[in-house]
């Protein structure tokens, strides 16, 4: 199927024109955490058919926005990543997702995929309440476990790390961290001294 263009002179048609196919944006999404292979995208993306993932990433990497790459021996595969402008579009991603954070209201049984868990955690985080901490969480859905480090008004996640000596523990499941992520944490169980979650609470804005 030829793919449609809205054929205007306008850079956000243009952009459109490669990005505003469904699930593409979901695509970056899951590979802003990383190289991934094709059966990490598909299972990570439920509900999208395999030819159509296929021809996704090739639309992507005709737009320079994905690369594929061999990994050498012991553990040959080939893997898909973001190229620097596929990088480029992190922070609109994380715009979008700050946009859509009150439609998750709306939200009852839906799939959280860990990278979804991960943009989560970035779009809540404040750095005026993080500035001049230096403090690690360590958060866990569904037994995947996430390090968040927290240094002096930035925040890095890392998935599948335990954190050592973290501040908060927090261990949930899917329903627990969607209503933590409301305000609700009793479905979580929590660990840590009352100052360093209340820190945490106002470091990712939570109820």
């Amino acid at each position: 199927m030829p793919r449609r263009r809205y054929r205007q002179f306008c850079p956000l048609a243009k952009a459109l024109d490669v990005l505003g196919e469904r699930w593409t944006l979901l695509i970056v999404r899951e590979l802003m955490t990383g190289p991934k292979r094709y059966t990490d995208l598909r299972d990570e993306l439920p509900g999208l058919a395999t030819d159509l993932l296929a021809a996704r990433l090739r639309e992507l990497h005709h737009g320079g926005i994905v690369e594929r790459r061999d990994v050498p021996p012991p553990t040959p595969a080939v893997v898909y990543e973001l190229t620097p402008r596929g990088h480029a579009l992190d922070a609109v991603i994380t715009e979008l997702a700050l946009w859509g954070r009150p439609l998750l209201q709306e939200s009852i049984d839906d799939y959280l995929p860990q990278s979804a868990l991960l943009l989560g955690i970035k779009t809540l985080f404040h750095s005026d309440a993080a500035a001049d901490l230096d403090e690690t969480y360590h958060l866990e859905v569904d037994g995947r476990p996430v390090a968040v480090q927290v240094h002096d008004g930035t925040v890095d996640v890392a998935p599948d790390s335990i954190a050592e000596r973290p501040a908060v523990r927090i261990v949930t499941d899917t329903k627990g961290f969607i209503n933590l992520a409301r305000g609700q944490p009793q479905a979580a169980r929590i660990e840590g001294d009352p100052d360093a979650l209340n820190r945490l609470g106002r470091v990712l804005d939570l109820s």
